[in-house]
């Protein structure tokens, strides 16, 4: 009996063991429901769809079924762009985005944010994803701020584009800066402007830490 209970609970340690999670893997598993149980990430994220779902409940302009997500508490070496399903809160995609040059806060790993013009910051709050135009960076999209946070987004030409040395997949350490833009990779802005262009409403995206 003794060495029976001395199994039992060698295998319970291994079992306990083999349940710490790995954040990757919910990113990559894109069927995963999100769950107020899950990861920090996952929690924030949770919020914010909750958030953005109120938000244009009533407002017929903005697609309904999916929106873009930029947690900027993930290290910019990770995937912290999420493309997300609004109704099954599923992640769909995910890609890797700068911040501005403006939001480091030397010698730490956190970020400040600015709604003011030159500053170089990136400007948290929910943004309207207008018409492209073509610019320095190629195909851009301009971006209208909604919020208080970040209502100077047109003043300060903060608009969605792609830069190539931004990396397509994640890497060790931080990634380039941009202007305050949030700036994607070649390959990752080839799929998310395929939403774009087909959605027949304006797409939400939203910043947040």
């Amino acid at each position: 009996m003794l060495i029976k209970n001395i199994f039992f609970l060698m295998a319970m340690v291994l079992n306990f063991g083999c349940k710490s999670k790995n954040v990757d893997s919910h990113i990559e598993n894109r069927n995963t429901i999100i769950n107020k149980d899950d990861d920090a990430y996952l929690k924030r994220l949770d919020k914010r769809i909750n958030e953005i779902n109120l938000y244009i409940e009533n407002k017929n302009v903005y697609n309904k079924e999916i929106a873009f997500l930029l947690d900027m508490k993930i290290s910019s070496g990770k995937n912290r762009f999420f493309v997300v399903d609004l109704q099954n809160k599923k992640i769909i995609k995910k890609g890797l985005v700068a911040h501005g040059y403006g939001s480091i806060i030397t010698n730490t790993d956190s970020l400040k944010f600015s709604n003011v013009p030159n500053t170089m910051a990136t400007s948290i709050g929910k943004y309207r994803i207008g018409n492209s135009y073509y610019g320095k960076f190629g195909k851009s999209y301009k971006l209208t701020g909604l919020d208080n946070s970040n209502s100077k987004a047109l003043e300060r030409n903060i608009v969605l584009h792609s830069y190539k040395d931004v990396p397509e997949q994640e890497v060790d350490g931080a990634i380039c800066l941009s202007k305050g833009c949030p700036m994607v990779s070649v390959g990752f802005f080839k799929e998310i402007e395929v939403l774009i262009d087909r959605s027949k409403r304006s797409i939400l995206l939203y910043v947040y830490y």
